[in-house]
């Protein structure tokens, strides 16, 4: 199983409706084992990150006062992102160990940058 992300929007009528993915766009957020194997590992907390660590305890849901503040979390540890490959375990060699972490932050920012414009916020599950 593997944690994906997603922008929703809240209705007038307070119910949450996830937005379909554009094309073009990943919506893979790592490993179900990625929880605390990367996101709750203790390279990413050592770093400061705060939001993408809940994951360990459960599902994440950003809610759209927060998605500044997540999307300051993903674009600090992209900076960071040697330090968190070396900092956790690969699957497979520590080539395709960076890329993947490289390529789940940048659907994570993505979604931020798209629930920003819209006024949503992210969850990732």
């Amino acid at each position: 199983m593997s944690l994906v992300v997603k922008v929703f929007l809240v209705g007038a009528n307070g119910k949450m409706r996830v937005l379909d993915v554009p094309d073009g766009c990943g919506d893979s957020a790592g490993f179900e084992s990625w929880r605390t194997d990367v996101w709750g590992s203790d390279a990413v907390r050592s770093l400061g990150a705060a939001v993408l660590p809940l994951l360990s305890e459960g599902d994440l849901y950003v809610p759209p006062y927060g998605v500044d503040t997540f999307l300051s979390e993903c674009l600090m540890l992209r900076e960071n992102l040697e330090r968190i490959v070396q900092g956790t375990q690969p699957v497979r060699t520590v080539e395709e160990h960076r890329s993947a972490i490289e390529q789940r932050l940048s659907n994570l920012t993505d979604a931020a940058r798209r629930a920003r414009e819209v006024g949503g916020g992210v969850l990732v599950w």
